[in-house]
């Protein structure tokens, strides 16, 4: 009995480091959109005034940080595991 527990307490933790890391690698991203795209902007109005590219980065980087970011944060609000013991509970209270 004192295995599994400290077996799942070695998963949690595993699952906890994890989580962690991908919400630094979020952050570190958050930062250099923040940080690279006012450059980029600059740089594109100097270099080439004419064709505004810097919309692609800005559109694209910024629309792949939300994806990231509701995966990590909004994910749990909306189907966490409150939400999966409702409804497994459901589920099982049906006739």
């Amino acid at each position: 009995m004192e295995a599994q527990h400290t077996n799942h307490e070695n998963l949690k933790y595993t699952m906890a480091v994890q989580h962690v890391r991908k919400i630094r690698v979020f952050y570190t991203s958050l930062i250099l959109y923040v940080v690279l795209m006012p450059i980029l902007i600059v740089y594109n109005y100097q270099t080439a005034p004419y064709h505004l590219w810097f919309y692609y980065p800005l559109i694209f980087w910024g629309l792949g940080l939300v994806i990231r970011g509701t995966k990590l944060f909004a994910s749990n609000a909306l189907f966490g595991s409150e939400w999966e013991a409702r409804k497994i509970n459901e589920f099982l209270n049906r006739d």
